[in-house]
């Protein structure tokens, strides 16, 4: 119970202020437990740190399997849908999912190379082996599949990052289900235009 309210505390405060700008004493206040649990529970901050990313990717990658196991592997085209409105929606139920990226890739930084190494590179091969074969199929637009996953991307989890100013400059808003699947529906009908060639 105190590992969780430490790691939903955690999630909370690096997403909002990056990992330099919070302190541990910060976590602990935000949780309601005793400062010194951290270093009994995690050791260090830098351990909070990657055990609250960890909480984060892993809990994404449980809701895509879920999700793509309802796909048949012989639908690439429905199989990309599913990805993209599964990140959506996770997405807007853990802003912290990019937030913290966006945190971590303004510098150089041992954090970003473990996120990129245990988290983000892993992910990026499988979707981009994916795109590239949706583009000989004529459903994804040509060029470079790893400038188009990212692309998809930005376009999810950066809008959603950004949900407090889309919501007070363009009354978009990001909490509504209703905006989530018309996202999600842009989204597709941007990068996936072409439609799958039916089997013969």
């Amino acid at each position: 119970m105190t590992q969780q309210k430490l790691l939903d505390a955690a999630i909370r405060a690096f997403s909002e202020n990056g990992f330099k700008g919070t302190s541990t004493r910060d976590i602990a206040d935000r949780a309601g437990v005793h400062h010194p649990l951290i270093t009994y529970h995690f050791n260090n901050k830098k351990q909070l740190w990657r055990s609250a990313a960890d909480r984060i990717f892993r809990e994404f990658n449980i809701s895509l399997v879920k999700a793509m196991a309802e796909v048949t592997e012989t639908n690439p085209r429905a199989r990309a849908e599913t990805f993209i409105r599964t990140y959506v929606r996770y997405s807007r139920s853990e802003p912290a999912l990019h937030k913290i990226i966006l945190q971590e890739s303004s510098r150089p930084s041992d954090r970003l190379d473990w996120l990129v190494e245990n988290h983000l590179r892993p992910l990026f091969e499988i979707v981009v082996q994916s795109l590239a074969e949706l583009q000989k199929l004529g459903v994804a637009p040509p060029g470079n599949p790893a400038l188009l996953f990212n692309m998809i991307r930005v376009s999810a989890g950066g809008l959603l990052a950004l949900k407090v100013e889309l919501k007070g400059t363009s009354d978009i808003d990001l909490d509504s289900d209703e905006e989530i699947e018309k996202l999600s529906d842009m989204i597709i009908r941007v990068f996936l235009p072409g439609n799958q060639p039916q089997a013969t």
